[in-house]
């Protein structure tokens, strides 16, 4: 048992996974566990009054994990839509369309900043503006 991964190691390879690999590994685990990955939406009452001033008041501190939100799905909804859909495989083609008709609305949350960045580029080609909270 020599080979065996310890937590760090994993979080570790999986910190330097692009979407696209995530995606794969997330199915992956799906067919083999026989279960469903879903995105869960962080809850509004989570954001204390202490996270926001050590994050005001800690400006030397560097943000890691971000919240993506789709300011604006701009002319390309379909493109965007698509794009979506690629970076949050869970969601189906009407929850997505929700997502992106209701814009502003945030689409993944708690990502490391290298996700964050992909979905960001990924999105901002199709047409959306997208922002990184």
């Amino acid at each position: 048992m020599a080979d065996k991964l310890t937590k760090e190691q994993l979080i570790e390879a999986v910190e330097k996974m692009s979407v696209l690999e995530l995606n794969d590994l997330v199915k992956t685990l799906e067919e083999k566990f026989g279960v469903q990955a879903s995105m869960m939406a962080a809850p509004a009452a989570a954001k204390t009054p202490a996270a926001g001033a050590s994050a005001e008041g800690g400006a030397a501190e560097e943000q890691t994990v971000f919240n993506v939100v789709i300011a604006n799905a701009g002319a390309q909804k379909i493109a965007v839509i698509k794009a979506l859909r690629e970076l949050v495989p869970t969601l189906g083609l009407k929850e997505a369309k929700d997502l992106v008709d209701a814009a502003p609305k945030e689409v993944m949350t708690q990502v490391n900043k290298k996700t964050a960045d992909e979905a960001k580029e990924k999105l901002s080609a199709a047409g959306a503006t997208v922002e990184l909270k």
